[in-house]
């Protein structure tokens, strides 16, 4: 089977219903709405095995959870006998490895992350056993909720808000009143026109804003001023006002944005990371940063995360520091749960699934 080819449910289904097993922390509302999609699904859902959620869509739930030894053999149970699974087993690579080879009849997983590729990749499962196993991933999930805190972003460092916020931690009042800029005519390039990069357009083109950005195949978008490959990037920052990178981390976009890019760029230019960490040469940000070529970055992701304490730029008075988790919305277990039944759907009827991660560049 080639990473094209159609996903199948397994042969059981001929014989009895398709087993689906809710690997992660889930509410019951969502895990019966699931259950109602079609007769010909038996959920396994056991609470008592999940780690309670500390917050909604805690995916990985509270680190104090502990299983009994018991408890342990009878959740490996439930997913190695799951024709289907919600969520990696422990929401870990080295839970989903383990699953892939322990468990035979299993071909699909879903998972919650919108770049769930890293995850495939570093769990070091074969090519051969993610062309046996699809895995799709929550992309578009998370569109809105990044594309607000991207416009945030822009909007923060067109406004001065990080010079704002100082002076009034100082009780500073200037005698010189500095103008701000306008969203209305500035230019946004958006690194990455998926999903997220998409709805970052929308919104940032309702404030009146110019959009241009990137994408596989540089074909005409309605409402975007110019389409470019990657390799053009430095070419559309010439005249921007701020850069919006949604890539995700792969081999072909680490440190795409880098000392080419930053020195295409205009000074007081505004960078917002809402997509993966290595995307950004960090080293090369801090230079732009201090040069001025960066007047003010707003940053979800890092190369390394959690970020570390001696990192500059948890200090930097021109960077805004998130922990990841500018995805995070109270609705997200509502919407994957969603995108789920309707892949279950898809998957039922023997059509293709979207959002599958490549078993080749992990995206």
């Amino acid at each position: 089977m080639t990473h094209d080819s159609l996903p199948h449910a397994p042969a059981s289904l001929a014989d009895g219903p398709l087993k689906v097993a809710i690997a992660v922390p889930l509410e019951t509302e969502h895990v019966e709405a699931i259950r109602a999609i079609d007769p010909r699904v038996t959920v396994l859902y056991e609470p008592d095995l999940l780690p309670p959620e500390r917050f909604p869509a805690d995916h990985s739930g509270d680190p104090d959870f502990a299983r009994t030894p018991a408890a342990e053999a009878r959740y490996w149970e439930l997913v190695n006998s799951a024709d289907v699974l919600y969520g990696f087993p422990n929401e870990s690579p080295a839970g989903f490895a383990r699953v892939v080879a322990e468990n035979p009849r299993l071909r699909w997983v879903h998972a919650m992350a919108a770049g769930a590729g890293g995850a495939v990749k570093a769990s070091g499962v074969s090519r051969d056993e993610l062309e046996r196993v699809a895995v799709t991933t929550s992309a578009g999930v998370h569109a809105l909720p990044l594309a607000e805190f991207a416009v945030m972003g822009i909007l923060n460092g067109l406004k001065r808000t990080a010079e704002l916020a100082a002076d009034q931690r100082t009780k500073r009042w200037p005698e010189l009143r500095v103008p701000t800029r306008l969203a209305s005519g500035s230019h946004v390039v958006i690194a990455g026109l998926g999903e997220i990069g998409l709805e970052t357009a929308r919104l940032a083109r309702a404030l009146g804003m110019r959009v241009s950005g990137t994408k596989r195949h540089a074909e005409p978008i309605p409402g975007i001023e110019e389409v470019a490959t990657a390799d053009r990037l430095p070419e559309l920052v010439r005249t921007a006002d701020a850069v919006v990178n949604t890539l995700p981390g792969t081999p072909f976009t680490e440190r795409l944005i880098g000392r080419e890019v930053f020195a295409a760029m205009r000074p007081g230019t505004i960078l917002v990371n809402v997509g993966r960490g290595t995307v950004v040469d960090e080293a090369a940000l801090l230079e732009a940063l201090e040069d001025g070529t960066i007047g003010y970055a707003c940053l979800d992701v890092f190369a390394v995360e959690p970020l570390p304490a001696d990192s500059p730029l948890w200090h930097h008075p021109r960077v805004f520091v998130s922990p990841h988790t500018s995805a995070l919305s109270s609705a997200e277990n509502r919407l994957i749960a969603e995108r789920f039944a309707g892949n279950l759907r898809r998957f039922l009827d023997g059509e293709q699934l979207p959002h599958r991660v490549d078993p080749v560049h992990f995206y």
